[in-house]
């Protein structure tokens, strides 16, 4: 213990010659002043979900993370300091290609927050899903597929049993399946906060549903554009309220009009030999766009926003497996995508890890220095550890 403590002054003498902040080694508390520009941190804003505030029988503080069931003398919210003197703004970007929905969610509590998302049994639409219900929303995954939604919502109640995640059935390819949801979410008598309009089909070959529509069409946005206007008057009850629909960049490259300027709806839902799969998907991305801003102009003023958003062209999913050329196209560029899911580079994704026993997934986690953001300073990361509990 003495040896541990000489090393800790060690370090933290080194630290402040260096001109660093540190957590204090030896007091168990946190240096707060830069030593050289005098600068100041403080904590903000509420503990990160999961994790509670406890105090033991001698009254020290500790932090129990009960997500990844650990325990720390360390405020987790270290790691998201604010500047108590803020000077003025940066025009660094907040976020970028590498953060994850769980990041961007950070620190913020969705408890008592209804959440909808369609397509979310993969993809996207599950991170998007995941993230909200590991926040304390109450989620619903709408999926064409149970059992694929069913395994999703068991995944996410699988890395925190409190999560409140259920299924329910829509088929956007059929609107009397649309009515159905929305009837059957009605009858739940709960709001509705953010409903997210994920679900899309890219790629496929020229088909007709049941309502006798161009598949990319009513799928990617009218059975969308029903679904809202069924779930509008739920929507205006709940305000403040979010629809967020997913987009495409790839709207930019196309049109909907005629040569006269007008609107032509034939265009929307093309016959066979005017089909081109590409092209039906940049129209239906274009029709996500209008549809928005309209949304916003006319719900605002009760409390409803509306956002298109660009999900991002270096995101790897599996929205190309409707083709085997464009699977072909996304494979090739694999090596120079974002996966959704995160894998080391011994080649295991962290699921994987998890599975290793406990000493060899640990020390396999803790050489990628890209998980751990404190990695670059391994003399605290272990000071760190020796503050756990």
């Amino acid at each position: 213990m003495r040896r541990r403590e000489r090393w800790g002054r060690r370090c933290a003498r080194r630290s402040v010659e260096a001109g660093v902040r540190v957590p204090g080694h030896t007091e168990e508390k946190t240096q707060w002043e830069h030593p050289k520009t005098g600068k100041r941190k403080r904590v903000a804003g509420d503990l990160p979900y999961g994790w509670e505030q406890e105090t033991a029988e001698n009254g020290q503080v500790f932090f129990v993370d009960h997500i990844n069931k650990r325990t720390t003398y360390l405020d987790p919210r270290l790691a998201f300091t604010v500047d108590d003197n803020p000077t003025k703004p940066t025009i660094r970007q907040r976020y970028d290609g590498s953060t994850t929905a769980m990041e961007i969610l950070q620190g913020r509590d969705f408890s008592g927050k209804v959440v909808l998302v369609t397509g979310a049994n993969s993809g996207i639409g599950f991170e998007t899903a995941k993230s909200f219900a590991l926040h304390g929303a109450h989620v619903i995954l709408a999926c064409r597929n149970m059992t694929r939604a069913s395994e999703a919502v068991s995944r996410i109640l699988g890395e925190w049993h409190k999560a409140k995640a259920e299924a329910m059935t829509l088929d956007l390819a059929l609107l009397h399946s649309v009515q159905h949801f929305a009837e059957a979410f009605k009858a739940k008598n709960v709001s509705l906060h953010v409903l997210v309009c994920n679900a899309a089909a890219f790629a496929l070959p020229w088909s007709l549903t049941k309502d006798g529509l161009e598949t990319t069409f009513q799928v990617n946005h009218l059975g969308h554009f029903y679904l809202v206007q069924l779930l509008q008057d739920v929507l205006c009850r709940s305000a403040p309220a979010r629809v967020i629909v997913v987009s495409s960049e790839s709207h930019r490259f196309t049109d909907i009009s005629d040569s006269s300027g007008q609107l032509d709806f034939s265009r929307l839902s093309p016959s066979q030999n005017d089909y081109w799969a590409m092209l039906a998907y940049n129209r239906s991305k274009l029709c996500n766009i209008l549809f928005s801003n309209e949304l916003h102009r006319r719900l605002s003023p009760r409390g409803v926003t509306s956002n298109a958003v660009h999900p991002g062209n270096m995101m790897y999913s599996s929205i190309h497996r409707s083709w085997w050329v464009y699977t072909l196209l996304f494979t090739l560029a694999r090596p120079f995508t974002k996966s959704m899911v995160y894998v080391s580079p011994r080649g295991f994704s962290l699921k994987e890890q998890a599975k290793k026993p406990h000493t060899q997934a640990r020390m396999e986690f803790r050489k990628d220095k890209r998980i751990i953001l404190l990695e670059k300073d391994s003399a605290l990361i272990r000071s760190l550890e020796g503050h756990s509990l």
